[in-house]
Order: structure tokens, then C-alpha cells, then sequence
């Protein structure tokens, strides 16, 4: 990829490409304003599943940024469509209650004989009790579906331990494979994709996590700008058999490109 100009569309990571913690990465909200002045339609394609789209519209908000709930996309979106897709009745939510709230609306909560364990970032929630609960839940007969499976992430308090893990432990104790909505599945960037409307060779995902977002996004036929933002980490990406389209500083560093 040498320039921008055939790129018509960008689908946009949030924490640690926009943001860390409630802190804007400088030069990232000008960056947004300046792509969208060159012509540039923007979707927001996060794996943030501890927060609702809604609260990250204020977020944004509050940094300046005017986003429609429209243009954001995160894994809660996904599973909801997959949920009804698949006829679930019955769930059981390791999740925070700000997002579980809007899947109570619509699905019955069930503590005993759920049909699914859905999984979302709880960070420091996650405890032993919890994890030996949906191990019981799972070997009586529950499918694990989680919002992401990510490794790791970047916050104020520097690099912390992602979903993943335990995603990975639940899987191995259980002996079964998790349905993962968020990235990198194939499906998720979809949804990126049709909300954008345009074909996938005008599009570029760019994120901080050369797998999730980066590989991910080529596996689903988009091509990948990888930031030097958020939870890079240069050894981590060198090792990777990821090799991305395009690497650059950070999103600022992207406009003039």
C-alpha cells in the first residue's frame, strides 16, 4: 500500500489506537477529524465488550470526538445478532451489569441449566469461584461464547492480562472450543464491512494488536495497518508471523500517509 488514495473506508480500533484508560492518545482525535475532511467514512471496530456502545459514544464525546452509536461496533453488537441467529433462550453473563442488562432485555437469565456462558471483559472480577461456576455450567452442557479472546491490553497501569486467558483455561478444562465473536473473527470485521457498504480492497482496519486486528483483518480479506500505539510491543511483533500492510507511528502519522 503506498498511499491513501484508494482507500475509501477505515475501520478503526479504539483502546490504544484512540485511547488508553480515559486518556486520548495526542494527536488521535485530530487525526479522525482530518481523515473524515479527506473524504474518509470511519467505523469504529473495538473489542471493548465491558461497556456499552452508548457509554463509548460519551467517551468519545467527552474527548471532543462526535461519533453515531451507529458507526461503533463491539462484540455485545455480535452477540445479540448471533443469539437470535441461534434461537438462544437461556444465558448466563460473565459480564459486567452495564451490558448484561441489555441482553436480559431479550434473553432469560439462567443461573442453573443455561444453553450458553457468555464471557466479556470483567478485569479484575475474575476470580476462582466464578471460573469453577462456569466450568460447572459448561460440563453440564453450556456452550461458551465469548465477546473477545484477546491476550492482552494496554491501560493506564500498563500492560494487563486480556479475557483470553481465561477464555483458553475454560476451554482446556472443558474440553471444548469457545464461539468467539469479537476479533479476530472473520465475522466481526464483517460487520465493519457492511456497515461501510463498499468492497473490501477500498478498506483498511487499523489497530495496535498485530493478531486481533491486524491479522485478523487479513484473514477476512482486509488489508492491516498496524500503530505503534496502545499494547505494541516491538519483540511481540517481530516474532509474529503476522506481517502487516502497513506499520506506522500512530494514527496522527496515518493522515499524511
Amino acid at each position: 500500500m503506498k498511499t491513501l488514495n484508494d482507500i475509501k473506508g477505515i475501520l478503526c480500533d479504539l483502546d490504544g489506537v484512540m485511547y488508553v484508560s480515559n486518556k486520548p492518545i495526542e494527536g488521535s482525535i485530530e487525526a479522525i477529524k482530518a481523515l473524515r475532511e479527506k473524504g474518509k467514512e470511519i467505523r469504529f471496530l473495538t473489542n471493548t465488550s465491558g461497556r456499552t456502545v452508548s457509554f463509548i459514544q460519551q467517551r468519545l464525546h467527552d474527548m471532543g470526538l462526535e461519533v453515531s452509536t451507529d458507526h461503533i461496533i463491539n462484540p455485545p453488537k455480535a452477540a445479540l445478532e448471533y443469539m437470535r441467529q441461534q434461537d438462544i433462550k437461556r444465558f448466563y453473563p460473565a459480564l459486567p451489569d452495564s451490558v448484561s442488562e441489555s441482553f436480559k432485555q431479550e434473553f432469560t437469565y439462567d443461573e442453573g441449566n443455561p444453553e450458553i456462558v457468555l464471557m466479556g471483559d470483567l478485569g479484575i472480577e475474575w476470580n476462582a469461584d466464578l471460573m469453577n461456576k462456569l466450568f460447572g455450567m459448561v460440563m453440564n452442557g453450556a456452550k461458551i461464547l465469548t465477546l473477545n479472546k484477546g491476550k492482552f491490553w494496554k491501560t493506564s497501569k500498563g500492560i494487563q492480562m486480556g479475557i483470553g486467558a481465561y477464555v483458553a483455561g475454560l476451554e482446556y478444562t472443558t474440553g471444548t472450543e469457545a464461539v468467539v465473536l469479537g476479533k479476530p473473527s472473520a465475522s466481526f470485521f464483517e460487520l465493519g464491512v457492511k456497515s461501510l457498504g463498499m468492497p473490501k480492497d477500498q478498506i483498511i482496519m487499523v489497530g495496535d494488536d498485530i493478531e486481533g486486528d491486524v491479522g485478523g483483518a487479513q484473514e477476512a480479506g482486509i488489508r492491516g495497518v498496524l500503530v505503534r500505539t496502545g499494547k505494541y510491543q516491538k519483540a511481540f511483533a517481530d516474532a509474529s508471523v503476522v506481517q502487516p500492510d502497513l506499520v506506522v507511528d500512530d494514527l496522527a502519522a496515518l493522515v499524511n500517509f
